[in-house]
């Protein structure tokens, strides 16, 4: 397709024009984004967005971004707040709000309720001499030279930018915080981030009844017959003292099929593999999975603090959990 396609020229000016709005917004930076992060900080309560139509729903965005990155906060639809959610904010908190004309009927309304309960206010907005702004503790500019609208009236740059200024405020906190990818995954349980960080060995290994086990003398058929009982595709191979002697597995099984030996009669010990692979009992799940990537295993023995065994788990219980 030509790069002259009035459909391409379209995308190509929008983007050029909300990457220059970005640009210009590296100057605007200034003393009120410290000031907006030293009050966020020493907030004791949440930080309450506000915002109407697009501002609204960038307001509605980086609510979401600060409560998942380490700084309590929701949002409340100004229009509602002055119909009774306003009691939904107290001492406590601080409010962000943003308009980008600085003049938002709803919001302005209520700038006079923030000011009674005293709490601090933080505005983004595109008009630094706006009624907002000229209220707020820390105004933060989100000025656009034009929107990317071609009749410079639908919210483009703006929003863009108003979502940019947001972000970065977040991940200010954040850092300032020492917010960690733990932290981040509790936020997150139901992700996959989440599971890989919160999810220990101990929550998916097979242990108890579960836990396939020999003892070092039993013969290679009925170490087969507990494989095949406990659907693992490995046995645990434990010693009199409760140590782990060695571990048995499908690979092993094998190899051994190649020897001129007798299933019934041959002890387990002496086809097993003794120097085999664990992993720790609370530990990640995840560090089991990188143990079995690194050394191309499909399974692992689970001991505790003191090298005993407890448990079990292979690559398909990682897959069901979600780790992999």
């Amino acid at each position: 397709m030509s790069q002259t396609h009035p459909h391409l020229l379209s995308a190509q000016r929008t983007i050029a024009l909300e990457r220059d709005a970005i640009n210009d917004l590296l100057e605007q930076i200034d003393q009120h984004f410290i000031r907006a992060c030293e009050l966020i900080l020493a907030c004791a309560g949440r930080v309450v967005v506000v915002g109407m139509g697009k501002s609204g729903h960038i307001g509605n965005k980086l609510a979401a971004t600060l409560a998942s990155t380490g700084t309590p906060a929701f949002f409340v639809h100004p229009a509602e707040a002055s119909h009774g959610d306003m009691g939904m904010i107290t001492k406590d908190d601080v409010v962000i709000a943003l308009s980008n004309s600085g003049s938002t009927s709803e919001i302005v309304t209520l700038l006079p309720l923030i000011k009674r309960l005293g709490i601090p206010l933080i505005s983004i907005t595109g008009n630094p001499d706006s009624a907002l702004a000229r209220s707020a503790d820390a105004a933060l500019n989100a000025r656009v030279a034009e929107e990317a609208c071609p009749l410079n009236l639908a919210p483009t740059s703006s929003t863009t930018v108003a979502l940019v200024l947001g972000d970065a405020l977040a991940i200010a906190l954040l850092e300032a915080r020492g917010f960690t990818a733990e932290d981040f995954a509790f936020s997150h349980p139901g992700g996959a981030l989440g599971r890989r960080l919160l999810l220990k060995v101990d929550d998916i290994m097979h242990s108890g009844e579960r836990f396939p086990q020999v003892s070092p003398h039993t013969s290679v058929k009925d170490a087969l017959l507990e494989m095949t009982r406990k659907g693992l595709g490995l046995t645990a191979v434990i010693d009199e003292q409760g140590r782990l002697a060695g571990i048995f597995t499908d690979g092993d099984l094998r190899r051994t099929l190649d020897k001129p030996i007798d299933l019934a009669n041959t002890r387990i010990d002496a086809v097993m593999t003794k120097a085999c692979k664990t992993a720790q009992a609370g530990h990640l799940a995840a560090e089991a999975l990188n143990i079995m990537e690194q050394f191309k295993i499909g399974g692992l023995i689970v001991v505790d603090e003191h090298e005993r065994p407890v448990g079990a788990l292979n690559m398909h219980d990682l897959l069901r959990a979600g780790v992999v």
